[in-house]
């Protein structure tokens, strides 16, 4: 039987478990994964002992990301792009891999489940958080025209500018004196929803066909999702598709199958 774990604090909530279970019985596999809390500062051990100990994998949800990126001995580029870490292995010579398949989770599910070309379109982002910076690393490989990145700290904005800044071609702008423009794309990395707020922009900013997605997801409309369907966007989505999405990335990397995520959606959605 192969092991796996979602690791995280808090972690109770997480659907990884559910999630990767449909995964494996679609497969055929048998599969023990289990959800763990680790407490701040003995996250280092528990990987080492996970690993020790037979272990398969591992998913690393908040506040261990960053940590889990410094503790690797190699990584993907898309890992290094994201600078976080939600998925560990060992490759052949036992050393501890890391990756990051939020920004390929998020890109399949707009691009693949809901038909969104990102490819020359105008994004705002708001937030620059871990959830953005996976984003970013995803939306590299088919970059926007332009992205604007709102931040209610700018530094931290302009931070993520300057790393990808090769890449891609981000302007920031604050929440006071966001350019009148209109956005093919408006996607909330902020926790804001969890206050049952939205970010103050104005709905005059949704463009004709503006898809509106929010990188939460919950048992029924997001806050954000709410706003966006009240004014006018084309399509308003949840974060769920691109929690499988990202999940089912990392079955791949691990058990070099990839599970088909359309059923898996379609019984979370039923389920909640």
């Amino acid at each position: 039987m192969l092991r796996f774990a979602v690791v995280g604090n808090p972690v109770s909530h997480s659907k990884s478990p559910l999630i990767h279970s449909l995964f494996a019985k679609q497969i055929g596999l048998s599969v023990d994964y289990s959800r763990v809390k680790v407490e701040h500062g003995e996250f280092e051990n528990f990987v080492t002992n996970f690993f020790a100990g037979g272990g398969n994998g591992l998913n690393i949800t908040v506040p261990f990301k960053e940590m889990a990126f410094h503790l690797v001995e190699n990584c993907s580029s898309r890992c290094q792009l994201a600078r976080a870490v939600n998925t560990l292995f060992l490759d052949k010579q036992q050393r501890l891999v890391g990756d990051n398949t939020d920004g390929v989770g998020f890109v399949t599910d707009i691009t693949v489940n809901h038909s969104v070309v990102l490819k020359g379109r105008n994004v705002l982002i708001l937030g620059a958080g871990g959830a953005v910076r996976g984003v970013l690393s995803g939306l590299a490989k088919e970059p926007p025209q332009r992205i604007t990145l709102l931040n209610r700290t700018e530094s931290k904005a302009r931070h993520l500018q300057h790393e990808f800044e090769s890449l891609l071609p981000i302007e920031i702008g604050s929440y006071s004196e966001l350019p009148q423009r209109q956005y093919d794309l408006i996607i909330n990395g902020t926790s804001l929803g969890l206050q049952g707020k939205v970010p103050p922009i104005s709905p005059s900013l949704i463009g004709g066909g503006c898809c509106c997605y929010d990188l939460m997801y919950a048992s029924r409309d997001t806050d954000f999702v709410t706003w966006s369907k009240n004014h006018g966007a084309s399509l308003a989505l949840d974060g769920l598709g691109m929690l499988v999405e990202q999940a089912a990335e990392s079955f791949n990397i691990w058990c070099h199958m990839r599970p088909d995520t359309a059923p898996v959606i379609r019984h979370l959605r039923d389920a909640n």
